[in-house]
């Protein structure tokens, strides 16, 4: 999938559902950027640290990404986009595919038969969803 940067639109629909900033304090990097480099690792799957500079600090990034996970923002932007897509017509739930993957461990295996499997990261199911919402 290839990465676009969120259109006036999409970010004119997320902007009121993001937590305002602290009164106090340093004033906070610019959430439009943060955003588009939160999308951009999760589409492109690259690491943090790889995150273009044009989207600001990748800590920054990663922190309002984990502060706003726990908050449930990106679950509330997931609903409401999930609403409003299926209000418009263009979602249907006449067809639903499910994906996934089961590896049971056989008995008597250690860590180095499942070595493949571990060393995969798993990234965030929420990230994967808004990203799949935009795009």
């Amino acid at each position: 999938m290839k990465f676009k940067e969120l259109r006036e639109a999409e970010w004119e629909f997320i902007k009121p559902y993001l937590p305002p900033p602290a009164s106090t304090g340093r004033p906070r990097a610019d959430d439009r950027k943060t955003i588009n480099g939160i999308l951009y690792v999760s589409i492109t799957g690259c690491k943090w640290v790889d995150m273009p500079r044009a989207y600001g600090a990748p800590v920054t990034a990663w922190r309002r990404f984990k502060n706003w996970q726990e908050k449930g923002v990106w679950n509330e932007i997931v609903r409401l986009l999930r609403d409003k897509v299926y209000a418009e017509g263009k979602l249907s739930l006449e067809t639903v595919s499910i994906d996934s993957k089961t590896v049971t461990a056989k008995k008597g295996a250690n860590a180095s038969d499942t070595t493949g499997i571990t060393r995969r990261k798993a990234r965030s199911s929420t990230l994967r969803s808004v990203a799949r919402v935009y795009r």
